[in-house]
């Protein structure tokens, strides 16, 4: 005969198997309670983590917003006064030094 689990040879007849660890009612509305204390902390996490998630998404999207706006006014004051050091050429010179080297 194969035993509660499927083992061959062993049954509950045996005496092996016990079963003294029973619970008592106190017992299961104890690990009820902590059950139920964990799952409430669980979900306030998870509604928190959500929460900071949406807040995450507002601020990333508040900083791209920012910084488009801030190229577009610096495109646009670039364009203003003809420049664009953007390119990363400084290879054009001012007026200034145009007439300095223009005077010697």
């Amino acid at each position: 005969m194969s035993g509660p689990n499927g083992d061959p040879n062993i049954s509950i007849e045996d005496g092996i198997i016990n079963d003294e660890d029973e619970f008592e009612e106190e017992e299961y509305e104890a690990i009820n309670s902590m059950l139920d204390q964990i799952n409430t902390y669980l979900d306030d996490l998870e509604e928190r983590n959500d929460s900071l998630n949406g807040k995450l998404h507002e601020l990333m999207e508040s900083n791209r917003q920012a910084r488009m706006e801030f190229r577009a006014q610096l495109l646009g004051s670039q364009n203003e006064e003809g420049q664009c050091p953007a390119d990363g050429d400084n290879s054009s010179t001012s007026k200034e030094d145009q007439s300095k080297d223009g005077g010697d």
